[in-house]
């Protein structure tokens, strides 16, 4: 116990190393002094509808040519759409307060079907996502930790939201932020004596204010002066009618001692590191003592029966004898369906081999937030080459299922769960479509997610399923009776369903922090880039699931029923039910979502993210069974 221990508290200090460090992505630019910083928009987000839309979607002031940046897969399924705007900032140069459109005597005005729009999308709390030098725009927070604290020291906790809020409303009017005071933050360089100063953008930060027009007093070269704080009214848009405002900002640069290197710790700084790594550490040891427990128990107890039914000078006692050994000429009888098993434990190593790594490159920091989209597509990819494997493990489990129709397998293996995935993303994408919403993945994207599909993944899997059939199936140590045995009848606690709900609890009590913090950075828009905890938890699951998919598969034999291959897949996967009920909870307790198309894209996605799951938990706790079962039955003697 105390090396075990050892072990994981070498483990978790490498993991407080890793968890910190990232790859900051693209290669830095230096700027000198009056060079143009562009401001580029990214899309508005809302946690209450969960639809993004693109930036020019709302009558925001453009340029005169609108120009797209090309993106990767992950920003296109992301729903970004990065675009130019028409902020004019140069390094290092202040700028009180501009107009953005460029005729600051006449008002833009906001046709009757504009204001409605735009009052909509503040009453659904929309935020909008600007980047400069690809880092995003936050809104500072500042409030007292603690009443108590607030009389001895007026210090203030600093937290950062991510894009600034369209508007607010009071009552039951709406008002807009018109007036955006940028506060941007800088490193200077080190250079030689007689070279130009170079510069690095380190924060980007916005302060935003809905002041009224006629506050607002702008002159000829679109200049503007700021009123008093004190006497301004907001911006209001009536959506009843038409609106006159003007959109203007105003630049301010700081130096900062921060290093470009470690310029997105402000984004992902977490205020509840503490609860992170209060709760990892007691999963940790919780599992680790009941996998010790449950190891002991088990181990035990087969040494007992192995000693039992080797005995030989009392044979008749022992086959009168209840336990696993009487069900030795059918424990290996093929279960019905073997295609369809097979094939879903395919996908699911397909999907273990995917995770793994791309938590592990991530956890090595090469997935970081600052390359947008890169694990999105990491995953995809991965997925699709990792068919090979998914292939192979299907095609020797079917083999030694007495299956032989391999070629019909491997294209059950290729399609069955991707086409499920597909099916209901496709289904969720028309809803998206619908309401014109930048999230929705555009006809060109899907053709090329499908060419990939039937293109990389489908091959990959025949080859995988062809190599996987020819090659020698498992070995089992007993051989299987002609005919099957009568399976006596079966307690209550035998249940499948029973079985589910306790097999599910253990591991999903040792990740449902972290499922916490996944659901945050998914569904409000948070960053999430502790993969270093994730991975930790990631070996958690696989220890458990082995461990509890054992004791489940021991009790069953014990209870002369040998019908264990579809049952133990299921009762693995039990942790997905408990992850269904998180996400009921989490919707209704921590998401303000009211309306129907929003509420669908979350139990659909929902939906995905469980079936997925019950596929990986289910592959491991399988696999883990099935070793356990060759090797007890390979260490008694059979007749």
């Amino acid at each position: 116990l105390q090396e075990r221990l050892r072990c994981m508290l070498v483990l978790l200090l490498l993991l407080h190393c890793t968890d910190s460090f990232y790859v900051p992505g693209v290669a830095p630019i230096n700027f000198h002094r009056n060079d143009p910083v562009e401001i580029k928009a990214v899309k508005l987000t809302s946690s209450r509808t969960q639809l993004p839309y693109e930036y020019y979607s709302l009558p925001f002031c453009q340029p005169t040519k609108i120009t797209y940046k090309a993106e990767n897969l992950g920003e296109v399924l992301r729903g970004d759409r990065i675009v130019n705007t028409p902020f004019q900032v140069s390094m290092n140069v202040e700028k009180k307060c501009e107009v953005l459109c460029n005729f600051p005597n006449k008002p833009v005005t906001l046709t009757m079907e504009q204001s409605k729009l735009m009052a909509e999308r503040i009453r659904e709390d929309y935020y909008v996502h600007l980047i400069a030098d690809n880092l995003p725009v936050a809104t500072r927070l500042e409030f007292y930790s603690n009443r108590e604290e607030e009389e001895k020291k007026k210090e203030k906790d600093v937290q950062f939201e991510h894009g600034y809020r369209l508007g607010f409303m009071d009552g039951n009017k709406f008002y807009l932020h018109n007036h955006l005071s940028f506060i941007l933050y800088y490193h200077r360089e080190d250079v030689e004596e007689n070279q130009e100063p170079t510069y690095r953008v380190v924060r980007f930060e916005v302060i935003p204010q809905s002041i009224k027009l006629e506050d607002l007093k702008a002159d000829e070269k679109s200049m503007c002066t700021l009123p008093e704080a004190t006497g301004s009214a907001p911006q209001e848009i009536d959506p009843s009618k038409e609106n006159q405002l003007l959109f203007t900002y105003s630049v301010h640069w700081e130096e900062s001692d921060i290093k470009w290197a470690s310029r997105w710790d402000t984004y992902l700084t977490m205020s509840d590191v503490q609860i992170h790594w209060f709760s990892i550490i007691n999963s940790v040891v919780v599992v680790f003592f009941l996998s010790g427990i449950l190891s002991m128990i088990i181990i035990r107890t087969l040494r007992k029966d192995i000693a039992n039914y080797n005995k030989e000078d009392d044979i008749e006692d022992t086959m009168e004898e209840s336990g696993w050994k009487l069900v030795h000429g059918d424990v290996f009888r093929p279960p019905q369906y073997p295609m369809i098993l097979s094939s879903l434990l395919g996908s699911g190593i397909q999907l273990f081999c995917m995770i793994l790594i791309v938590i592990f490159v991530a956890m090595l920091g090469m997935l970081s937030p600052s390359s947008r989209g890169a694990l999105m597509t990491t995953a995809c990819f991965l997925f699709m080459f990792m068919g090979v494997f998914g292939g192979f493990f299907a095609g020797r489990l079917y083999r030694t299922l007495k299956g032989h129709r391999w070629k019909k397998g491997a294209f059950c293996t290729a399609t069955l769960y991707p086409g499920v995935v597909f099916g209901i993303c496709f289904v969720l994408n028309c809803f998206i479509w619908g309401k014109h919403s930048s999230g929705a993945v555009p006809f060109p994207t899907m053709v090329a997610l499908l060419c990939m599909w039937f293109g990389i993944s489908l091959p990959l899997v025949y080859l995988g399923y062809y190599f996987g059939f020819r090659k020698q199936p498992y070995d089992n140590p007993v051989r299987t009776n002609q005919i099957p045995r009568q399976i006596p009848e079966q307690r209550w606690y035998m249940n499948k369903f029973v079985g589910i709900l306790m097999a599910g609890i253990l591991p999903f009590g040792a990740m449902f922090i972290e499922l916490f913090f996944i659901f945050s950075a998914i569904w409000e828009n948070q960053f999430y880039y502790l993969f270093g905890f994730l991975f930790l938890v990631f070996i958690i699951l696989v220890v458990s699931c082995s461990q509890i998919s054992i004791v489940m598969v021991y009790f069953q034999l014990c209870a002369e029923d040998y019908r264990w291959w579809w049952r133990t897949f299921l009762v693995s996967g039990g942790s997905a039910f408990y992850v269904l009920i998180y996400a009921i909870f989490y919707f209704v307790n921590k998401l303000d979502i009211v309306e129907f198309i929003p509420s669908l894209l979350y139990f659909g996605y929902t939906a995905l993210m469980v079936l997925s799951f019950w596929l990986l938990t289910g592959t491991i706790g399988f696999y883990a069974a099935y070793m356990f079962v060759r090797k007890i039955y390979a260490a008694v003697k059979i007749d």
